[in-house]
């Protein structure tokens, strides 16, 4: 009853241990350390069968190759082609083939998957291992939940390991030899197991998957890598107990195996006995000598009388016991299921002749004997000879080549030799046919027929072996020709085949050029290379004649050739064809497309003849334009209005110059077409003519633009025209470089030659700068006429400022600080008044009143003194 309270109680402590299994890893991580370590160990012991191993169970697992190859291992199955990719995917997708696996044997799963496992889940891949220990170890982990194994009583699981000594008994009960177990103490635990792991690692071949601490130093080890631990050493020895019932089966079977050869011996041993014992007495029983007097004949009666009562009597008993034991024996074989025994044979022969007949015995047995011989001989000798006629009248060497004739000549020299070794065979069978003869025997005939045919086949054996090897001599003679045909062939064709290769790759390259020289040049190569045709195929006419020679020769000889060439793949039929297409296709091909390329460059050097004649005559219409219009601008003949007139005048004639620059554009638009690039006969490209030509538009038309900006300020200013002269003529001396403005050192030298005081010191620095700002109020570094004029007459007329305008306004407002839009509405014109309203800001001085207007900020801002 104890023992069925335990086993009980066992299995519902294993249930609960399977149901808790994720409680009891975040519980107690010593737990989890031995389960790594046990689970890590117990992998190994299988993968090393593979040749391989893990050092960590999460990391190792992730890729799923090792897990499907553990389950292959223990299994003894093969799972399906696993993915090689690093990749996730193909990670998950292995682990899953081995989830499947581990599902199809009836496992069930549970909160286990791929992605866990891929990931390193170290708790995931503990219950992954444990669930495979359980599945493929299912036989010990069925008797540890029921039963013990060993003498030492240990209920596994629910007693403590921890003293070691289950462990050493369970050794101790399958391997007495290896444990001493009354020696083990229970108070030293550590030694107990040290002593059981390293036992059982060195003599059990079992790996040590917990240290001794692990186990000691835990409150309660783990049950789950104990249970591992001890699958081990059950399957250890449930191995040996399979060993030894198969070593008993095996001695018991060949128990039976000795006795009955015991018993054959014991046969072979008495009939080898009684058939030594007949073949001594059969010679003498055939003696039939006659004796040459009568007692030694008498003597000899006697002899036989004594054999008939004395000797054959107890030979007969032992043949009558050999046969008891030869049944006894068969019936033995017959029920241990073995096949029947097969003896030798033998025969008590016993004969008495009478002496009448000795002689003629004698004469018979020598008769038969050689009769025998002589078939015997003649049979060996037709044996050797069949099929040789056939062989030696073949004509293989017709197909052959060099080598294989080589190869047949060295095969028939060996025919020679055996074919002279049978000449004493043919000598002896004639020897004995003429002895049959002699002895006048029956059947002299039909010996004497073999004989003959024998020989005079042996004569045409000989024939047919000089004709055979005339033959092959001559035909390897021949071969040696065509060979040396041959490699003349592939040593001229090789060079000849390269030539036209690259001659149809130059046909067919594609050319690219850009002018007619290029193409010309292009042209007299190819006529060059056309020279050389002729040359060349007398070259191919050589090679070809080589191949016509061999063929004359194979023809004239009857040798049929087999196979190519030796020494070259190059054929005549393919010399043929690449002459063919390089003679009547890529030449002529070829004279095309450079024809058609040299009328192409024809036509390109038209146009760029045509777009340059254009352009060699604009290119410089366009640059004297520029210069007269700069003369136009720095002379000053006549008033602003006439050289303003003359200026309109010149743009027109510019103007209705256009067509021609629209001509040009329309021949370099064909250039373009045309994909030419380049031009030798001119300098001008469209785009710098077009600019140009813009350029030239845009200066007249800012030159005719400054000559009415001068008129505008001549009559602003009241400036005569003497003044614009002198302005000019001034402006023009210090423009050196002719380019139509001032740079700062020259508008500096002007300024100087006027009288201002602009020298190099600091207060004429800042007046430089001051005028400087006023005339190049952009920063650019140069001042032009109109700016230069702006200044000057700035500097000589009277000219309107911010505060005259507040003057003027002051009078219009009655001498007040303000004005109002009733006032600016009676005093100014409508527009202008408006004007005034909508831009002055309302006045705020202590003397303002409703509507009141600033007119000082509003005359401060017209001149950029202040914001409006």
């Amino acid at each position: 009853m104890g023992l069925e309270h335990h086993e009980a109680g066992g299995q519902q402590i294993y249930m609960e241990q399977e149901n808790d299994w994720d409680r009891d890893l975040l519980l107690d991580p010593a737990w989890e350390k031995q389960q790594r370590k046990t689970f890590t160990a117990w992998c190994n012991s299988h993968l090393r069968k593979a040749g391989t191993q893990i050092d960590n169970i999460e990391e190792d697992f992730r890729d799923g190759l090792k897990l499907m190859l553990l389950l292959e291992v223990i299994s003894g199955e093969r799972l399906p082609k696993p993915e090689r990719g690093k990749m996730r995917v193909h990670k998950i997708n292995n682990v899953n083939k081995a989830l499947d696996f581990i599902a199809s044997k009836g496992v069930k799963l549970v909160s286990i998957g791929a992605e866990e496992i891929v990931d390193g889940n170290a708790k995931m891949t503990l219950g992954m291992i444990w669930t495979i220990i359980l599945r493929f170890q299912s036989s010990f982990t069925e008797r540890t939940k029921s039963t013990c194994f060993f003498s030492h009583t240990v209920f596994l699981f629910l007693h403590s390991w921890k003293d070691g000594l289950a462990f050493n008994a369970l050794i101790h009960r399958h391997r007495p030899e290896l444990i001493d177990y009354d020696k083990l103490r229970k108070d030293d635990p550590v030694t107990n197991l040290n002593n059981a792991f390293e036992v059982a690692e060195r003599y059990l071949d079992i790996p040590k998957m917990l240290d001794a601490e692990d186990i000691v130093n835990t409150a309660r080890p783990d049950e789950k890598a104990i249970m591992t631990y001890v699958s081990s050493f059950y399957h250890a020895f449930s191995g040996a107990q399979k060993a030894e019932t198969a070593a008993n089966r095996i001695c018991k079977v060949l128990a039976v195996n000795q006795e009955n050869e015991h018993l054959m011996e014991d046969y072979e041993k008495l009939a080898s006995d009684l058939l030594e014992w007949i073949r001594r007495t059969i010679p003498w029983l055939e003696n039939r000598a006659p004796e040459k007097t009568m007692t030694e004949m008498q003597q000899k009666l006697e002899d036989f009388g004594d054999y008939r009562r004395v000797h054959k009597p107890p030979k007969v008993q032992e043949k009558c016991q050999l046969e008891i034991n030869f049944n006894t024996l068969q019936t033995k074989l017959r029920l241990s299921n073995r096949p029947a025994f097969m003896p030798s044979e033998g025969r008590m022969v016993s004969k008495g002749y009478e002496e009448w007949l000795l002689n003629e015995i004698r004469r018979l047995e020598r008769l038969d004997h050689l009769a025998e011989k002589f078939r015997q001989k003649a049979a060996i000798h037709e044996s050797w000879t069949d099929g040789k006629e056939a062989m030696l009248t073949q004509k293989d060497y017709e197909t052959a080549s060099l080598s294989e004739i080589k190869a047949l000549l060295k095969k028939h020299e060996a025919f020679e030799s055996d074919l002279a070794a049978h000449q004493d065979r043919v000598e002896q069978i004639a020897a004995i046919a003429q002895e049959l003869n002699e002895l006048d025997y029956y059947d002299s005939p039909s010996v004497n027929a073999r004989c003959q045919k024998i020989c005079e086949q042996w004569d045409a054996l000989g024939s047919l072996t000089q004709s055979r090897r005339e033959s092959l001599e001559r035909t390897e003679k021949q071969l040696e020709s065509i060979d040396e045909l041959y490699l003349e062939y592939a040593k001229r064709a090789a060079p000849f085949n390269n030539w036209m290769e690259g001659a149809m790759e130059a046909l067919q390259d594609m050319f690219i050029v850009h002018n007619i020289e290029e193409i010309q040049g292009l042209i007299t190569a190819h006529d060059q290379f056309k020279s050389t045709l002729p040359e060349a195929n007398k070259e191919r006419e050589a090679i070809q004649a080589i191949q016509a020679e061999v063929q004359k020769i194979a023809q004239y000889n009857g040798i049929k050739l087999v196979g190519n060439n030796p020494y070259t793949t190059i054929t005549p039929q393919s010399i043929d064809k690449k002459w063919e297409k390089v003679r009547s296709q890529l030449v002529p091909q070829r004279d095309q497309a450079l024809q058609e390329e040299l009328a192409r460059q024809q036509s390109n050097d038209h146009l760029r003849r045509q777009f340059a004649n254009q352009a060699n005559m604009i290119g410089p219409w366009i640059q004297n334009k520029m210069e007269e219009i700069g003369r136009i601008s720095i002379e000053m003949n006549g008033t602003l209005e006439d050289q303003l007139t003359h200026l309109r005048q010149y743009e027109q004639s510019i103007i209705e110059y256009k067509p021609n620059i629209d001509q040009l554009e329309g021949d370099h638009q064909l250039i373009q077409e045309a994909l030419i690039f380049d031009n030798k006969y001119t300098a001008y490209t469209m785009e710098h003519l077009r600019v140009g030509w813009e350029q030239l538009l845009t200066t007249i038309a800012r030159t005719i633009n400054e000559i009415e900006n001068q008129i505008l300020t001549r009559d602003a200013k009241g400036i005569s025209q003497e003044q614009l002269h002198e302005y000019r003529t001034s402006f023009n001396h210090f423009d050196k470089d002719h380019s139509g403005v001032l740079q700062a050192e020259e508008f500096k030298a002007c300024l100087i030659s006027l009288g201002y005081d602009v020298e190099n010191d600091k207060q004429g620095d800042a007046e430089f700068g001051r005028i400087m700002g006023i005339v190049d109020p952009n920063n650019s570094g140069a001042v032009t006429f109109q700016a230069f004029i702006d200044f000057m007459s700035r500097e000589t007329t009277d000219t309107d400022t911010a505060d005259q305008v507040i003057a003027s306004f002051k009078i219009l407002a009655g001498d007040k600080n303000y004005i109002t839009a009733e006032e600016l509405r009676r005093e100014l014109p409508p527009d202008q008044a408006e004007y005034c309203i909508a831009r002055m800001a309302p006045y705020t001085g202590p003397d303002a009143v409703p509507c009141a207007l600033d007119y000082m900020s509003f005359s401060t801002a017209l001149y950029g003194e202040s914001d409006l």
